[in-house]
């Protein structure tokens, strides 16, 4: 992941039609203008665009390709709501490419050496 502040500095290069960017974009943050900015960048260079937003925000309908909702909360508790689906996302992911998502490679070894 990158801060909205970094993105034009190289990770922006990277986005064609195959690359798909999630964004999350809510509207209490003191970025949101920059995000939507970032958002419209990656729609020039025909990025794929998934956003995440509180239920109450429809800006992001327009300039995203996928908008993912979650209810809205306090800006503290935000990161607690917004990883729901960005795990859902991820877990997704990695059954769609193969990967044995309920057992990965090394996760016996590394909760041994834990007890050991």
């Amino acid at each position: 992941g990158y801060p909205a502040a970094e993105m034009k500095h190289g990770p922006i290069a990277l986005i064609d039609q195959f690359m798909p960017v999630v964004v999350i974009a809510p509207k209490s943050d003191p970025t949101y203008d920059k995000i939507k900015s970032n958002i419209e960048e990656v729609n020039a260079r025909s990025g794929s665009v998934i956003a995440i937003t509180e239920d109450s925000n429809n800006e992001l309908e327009s300039l995203s390709e996928y908008v993912i909702h979650v209810p809205e909360t306090h800006e503290y508790l935000a990161p607690m709501v917004v990883v729901i689906p960005l795990q859902l996302l991820a877990y997704m992911m990695g059954i769609l490419r193969g990967n044995k998502v309920d057992n990965p490679r090394g996760i016996v070894k590394s909760v041994r050496e834990g007890f050991m």
